[in-house]
This record gives C-alpha cells, structure tokens and sequence, in this order.
C-alpha cells in the first residue's frame, strides 16, 4: 500500500507522549508522598479503600492513545485512490528559475526573484493542458518538480523557491538548461519548450553552445530577463546591508539581456523582460502555441483515500469511555 501523509509536521506532537508518562510518574510519587504524610497507615487505608489505581492507570492509558489517535488524524496518512487515465494534447514546459543572491536585487519591485515567480504563477494558470517542471539553480542546478500536470502542487513548489536551496551561489545557466532538458522525453524532437528566468548573470559561457545542442533536439528556449542593465546592489538578508566583494566595494547586478537574447534566438524562442508579468505571460503563451501539440496519456489520481476520520474516531470513542470510567472500585453487593 502507498501510503502517504498530507501533514506529516504534526508528527512532531508525538513528542508530548513521553513528557505524559513523566508527567503521569510524577502524580503517582506525588500521592505516596501525600498518603505517608498523613499518617496512619490504617486511617488512610480505610479513606481511600474505594479508590482503584488500575481504574486510574486505565484511563491515563486511554487518554494517551486518544492524544496519539488526534495527532494521526491531524498527520492525515492517505493513499492514492482509483487510477484514471486521462487524455490531453499539449507541450511540456520546464521552467528554470534563477534562485541566487542577485536575484534579491530590489531594482523590480518587490525584488527580482518575487517578481518572477509572479511570472510563473501567471504561466501556470494558462498552461492548462501542459505539463510543466521546475528546476531552480545558481551555482549550481537542483529539479525541484519532474513534470507533470498538477498544477496546484507546481504553484506550491515555486512560492517555495528561494536562494536557501542552492547552497552555491552563481549563475550556472547551461547547467540548468541541461538539467531542464533532461526532463523531456529524449525520443521525441517537438513539444517542449524551456522557460529560463534569470537576471543573466551567467558564470559559464558554455550555455549558448547548450542552446544550440538543445535547439537540434526540438527544444525551444524562452527566455526572462529579470533586473535593469544598469545595475543595482543585492541585498544581504542576514546583516541587512549590501553584498561586498573583497575589497568592501558594493557589489552590483546588471541584466546581461544581450547573452538572453541569443539564447532564446537559438531555439526559436522569445525574449521579454516582464515589466508587466500579465503582458509577458501572453507573449511567451503565444510563441508556445507555435508548438505543436501531442496527444498524451496521463495517470492521474482522481482522489486520495483519507484515514483521518478512523483515527478521529477512535480518539472520541476512546475519550469517552475514559470519561464514563469511574476511578472508584466495584462495590460487589
């Protein structure tokens, strides 16, 4: 059985459980402390003669595994339902977003980086019967997302995008296109296209040379240059200044819209800068449609089944009967 968990943070709840059985060691100290320092063992004997400590260590169990049956319907373990297969005609869309320092670069409002997963949202949207990817890079490059044609989750792992998941900063553009590439089905030379969104800061000269390579294969490059050409200083987020280099100058980062512009006329691609993202979108859907589109199959989950309910369920059962549950013995008449 495949099974999954749609919250698995709440796992972290499970750590109450033995700081409960500490807590619960504790009390039953704590009464044989109280009951010694009463007195008379007999006395006390005869006052508590209709309390029952198996009844009280019952009902402490029963509210610990209630705790644990909430904390798993919150966990939510589900596993994929019915498998339909489901037709569509369309291209498959890698984006390649530029996730470096630069692109924090607040020369576009709110900054670059915000600024192109605005873009991307708004590609999403339209993408309707394409499948689409995500691969993010810097120094170096990372598949975030293997394509596929939820795009719910693809929204998802783009607002997550962020410089904290390329370790190595730079701009490694033909690694990404490379990385991009390999996400298409190598036996086909049509319906697929690169969506590069960069300030083309780019480390490696190679990434025209790559373009061209990919361009024999059917892959066309659409590329977005993110930033000014004039240059702008890039924040550090850690000490609230400005990045440095070596010898305490600010550093600058300037749009390289020349290097995009040939990247993208390889391929057959377009070029834009998005000052109005709504207005960028439509240009590259529009040069998408270019494409031809195939006909493909799809597997595709059409539901999940859940199994927070059991788990809710057995908590309030468990829960109630802790509650009906006396702590006094049985008087037997």
């Amino acid at each position: 059985m495949d099974l999954q968990y749609q919250h698995p943070q709440f796992f972290m709840a499970m750590t109450f459980l033995p700081l409960a059985g500490l807590l619960f060691w504790y009390v039953l100290r704590w009464k044989s402390s109280a009951i010694k320092k009463i007195g008379d063992a007999s006395l006390v004997k005869e006052l508590i003669k209709e309390y029952s400590p198996i009844k009280y260590f019952i009902k402490f169990i029963l509210v610990t595994i209630a705790f644990a049956g909430v904390i798993m319907a919150m966990v939510n373990p589900e596993r994929p339902g019915k498998m339909d297969k489901v037709e569509r005609k369309g291209v498959d869309v890698m984006i390649a977003l530029d996730v470096s320092n630069s692109m924090l670069a607040e020369d576009i409002r709110p900054n670059r980086l915000e600024k192109a997963k605005q873009l991307v949202i708004k590609l999403i949207d339209r993408l309707e019967n394409d499948r689409v990817g995500l691969v993010v890079f810097a120094g170096r490059a990372y598949m975030q997302m293997p394509l596929t044609s939820d795009h719910a989750a693809a929204r998802v792992y783009v607002q997550n995008a962020g410089p904290e998941m390329v370790p190595t900063q730079g701009t490694m553009i033909s690694e990404a296109l490379t990385l991009s590439a390999s996400a298409f089905n190598s036996k086909e030379r049509k319906f697929k296209s690169i969506v590069l969104i960069t300030d083309g800061e780019d480390h490696d000269p190679s990434s025209v040379q790559v373009a061209g390579q990919l361009a024999d294969n059917g892959v066309m490059i659409n590329t977005v240059g993110i930033g000014s050409s004039t240059g702008t200083p890039i924040p550090d987020r850690g000490t609230g200044q400005y990045h440095k280099d070596e010898s305490g100058n600010t550093v600058l980062s300037k749009l390289n819209e020349e290097q995009l512009k040939q990247l993208a006329a390889a391929t057959n691609g377009v070029y834009v800068n998005p000052d109005n993202v709504n207005e960028a979108a439509a240009v590259i859907m529009n040069k998408l449609s270019t494409i031809q589109k195939t006909a493909m199959e799809d597997a595709a989950f059409k539901e999940y089944i859940n199994y927070f309910p059991w788990f809710a369920g057995a908590a309030i059962v468990l829960l109630l009967i802790e509650f009906l549950l006396p702590e006094r013995k049985r008087k037997i008449a």
